[in-house]
């Protein structure tokens, strides 16, 4: 059964509010032909159907991580989650920009009324109160078909009078937390490059990120591991952050995002901060990283894998990162764009025979 994506299925609406959009989650689409693609996969080590994955930004709740289950995803990751409610950032959340790839330091991206591959992003790490998230990410492990890997993303709520071991210790809470609900995996937020606050920027702070990286290590056990982490200002900082956190970590997840500041019709957007820049612009730095800390865990012999994110749109774009050392990916922007763009990938995938690289 052919389905027209633009008018049968529906999408984060992003002329709505957060809430919105997390109280009017879609139901799983019936009819859909997911095609199956050639493995074996792995993520954090653990058997998957695909390498393709979903990260924390458009899984609001357990019923969008059920629709994009059923469109061809088989790791989701829930939205990052805190130890007390946050409120989202108000309108606009979203907002087109026209720009050329990225590689960090840019001002002044013009914002644009069409969707053209790349975006800005303005959320600010909402979470739900505790007790709703947590029922709810145990509510949606039993509804998710067992193949399927269920991640729970989480972040710390700083507090102005709080000291590293505070922070370490509300990571370490909600990752726990996230385990007793369900969780197959754990992935701490490192990274928003929406926030100005140490939550968001801890993967600048190697040392710092390690203390935290250990602490949520001892609280979750086993449970696979991922580190979030934004973009690198250069080969130091990235095998100081390795170095740090390469005993506690099964995964590093990159890219979270390249930062900029972006310019509407009356002037500057968000007072003029900066925000986090997704999709199709951050794809050549996004890679680069990958390329990067690929060749910086293997020189140092570590276990740790790499999940490649960023301006991910086709099966050319998953065998970039999976080439450039990538364990799996993780899709954001597209997945929004285009809740079919998984069922297309896969589709691709099986056409050119894709399996893992050599």
């Amino acid at each position: 059964m052919k389905i027209d994506l633009l008018t049968a299925l529906p999408r984060y609406d992003r002329s709505q509010t957060y809430r919105w959009n997390y109280d009017h989650a879609p139901a799983p689409p019936a009819g859909v032909d997911v095609p199956k693609v050639s493995g074996p996969w792995t993520y954090c080590g653990r058997p998957v159907p695909s390498p393709l994955g979903i990260a924390a930004g458009p899984l609001l709740n357990g019923r969008w991580i059920l629709y994009y289950a059923a469109l061809g995803f088989d790791v989701l990751t829930y939205k990052t989650t805190r130890s007390s409610a946050r409120e989202c950032y108000p309108l606009p959340n979203l907002v087109p920009v026209q720009t050329a790839p990225l590689h960090g330091g840019e001002r002044g991206l013009p914002a644009s009324e069409a969707m053209d591959g790349s975006w800005a992003v303005s959320f600010g790490m909402p979470s739900m109160p505790p007790e709703l998230w947590r029922a709810d990410v145990e509510w949606t492990r039993r509804e998710l078909p067992p193949e399927k890997v269920l991640s729970v993303s989480v972040v710390a709520s700083v507090q102005p009078e709080w000291t590293l071991d505070d922070l370490a210790a509300d990571y370490a809470r909600c990752g726990r937390w996230a385990v007793e609900s369900g969780a197959d995996t754990v992935e701490i937020n490192f990274s928003c490059p929406n926030v100005a606050t140490c939550d968001g920027q801890l993967y600048q702070q190697a040392e710092a990120a390690g203390a935290v990286a250990r602490q949520v290590r001892d609280a979750i056990g086993a449970t696979p591991l991922i580190i979030k982490i934004g973009h690198m200002p250069g080969e130091a900082a990235a095998a100081a952050l390795l170095d740090a956190v390469g005993s506690a970590a099964n995964s590093v997840a990159m890219t979270n995002c390249l930062v900029a500041t972006v310019e509407g019709p009356g002037g500057p957007l968000f007072d003029g901060q900066t925000r986090g820049i997704g999709g199709e612009a951050i794809r050549a730095a996004s890679l680069e990283q990958v390329r990067l800390f690929s060749r910086l865990i293997r020189q140092r012999g570590l276990p740790t894998k790499v999940i490649g994110v960023g301006g991910i749109f086709t099966a050319e774009h998953v065998r970039q990162y999976l080439d450039a050392g990538a364990e799996s990916v993780q899709l954001a922007t597209a997945a929004m764009f285009d809740p079919l763009v998984g069922c297309r990938i896969r589709g691709e995938m099986a056409a050119l025979h894709c399996g893992q690289p050599d």
